[in-house]
């Protein structure tokens, strides 16, 4: 029987790819546990130094398994824990110290969205799609879309597609800004690679310190930047990297960065 997740390395960098094509690899019980196990697993090994996220078949993630869902309900599931289960997704993709790729083909729908959204970049295929589509049975999101859209697409558009439900094609997410790319259907793996190839040959403290920079809570004031910018500097600017960035320009040559 094969995994719900798959699990693939090369060339510094870790493809996950969630595995219930016959569900457009809706977020079972056991496919939660598993995506929570590997991205702690790909986050932790040192040799992984970009992350591309996908899904089998022609679906990127349809969110929650609903049926799943409901017979928790009426089982009296500890709803509150199942939620964290979840939420562990995210905090896993945005606190890893590397950069994770969404590579989006179909729907991600839900939390599918969600978790497309939490990813640092996205690239999607003509057939890709974001919906956050909890409003039309009920519900919320509860992935991290009320955080993430209105920072990338802003307050008023964030407004309109939570409360519609709106189906944000590709064509619509490449003006949002909300991939980077949009690719044949064929090409999407490829180019999530490459994209994610380039990340894994650049400078990996570099790398995470911007990551971090981003992620950690807005500043509020220019002040709180730069001193932001400060601390990472410093650090990077003792670092074995920059000297060999430094040689490697002044030499004509390619860097090889090894993250010290």
């Amino acid at each position: 029987m094969d995994s719900v997740l798959q699990i693939e390395r090369a060339d510094g960098v870790a493809t996950l790819t969630l595995n219930r094509p016959a569900t457009r690899n809706a977020l079972s019980p056991e496919l939660l546990t598993a995506l929570a196990a590997g991205i702690e697993e790909v986050s932790s090994d040192s040799t992984i130094l970009a992350v591309v996220l996908t899904g089998a078949g022609q679906a990127f993630c349809s969110g929650a398994d609903l049926k799943g869902a409901i017979a928790d309900v009426e089982a009296g599931v500890d709803l509150d824990a199942r939620i964290e289960q979840f939420h562990a997704l995210i905090r896993g993709i945005v606190r890893a110290p590397k950069p994770f790729i969404a590579a989006v083909s179909g729907p991600a729908v839900g939390f599918g969205a969600d978790l497309a959204l939490a990813c640092d970049l996205r690239v999607m295929s003509v057939s890709g799609y974001l919906q956050e589509k909890f409003v039309a049975i009920g519900l919320m999101p509860d992935g991290g879309g009320t955080f993430w859209l209105p920072r990338l697409v802003g307050l008023g558009r964030a407004l309109e597609y939570l409360l519609l439900g709106t189906k944000l094609d590709a064509e619509l997410a490449l003006s949002l800004g909300l991939t980077s790319r949009v690719v044949a259907e064929d090409a999407l793996l490829g180019e999530a690679l490459s994209l994610a190839r380039t990340l894994s040959a650049g400078p990996p403290l570099a790398i995470r310190a911007i990551k971090w920079a981003l992620r950690e809570p807005a500043p509020t004031s220019i002040d709180e930047a730069l001193a932001r910018e400060k601390t990472g500097q410093l650090a990077l600017l003792r670092s074995a990297d920059l000297r060999e960035g430094v040689h490697a320009w002044s030499e004509g040559r390619a860097p090889t960065f090894r993250g010290r």
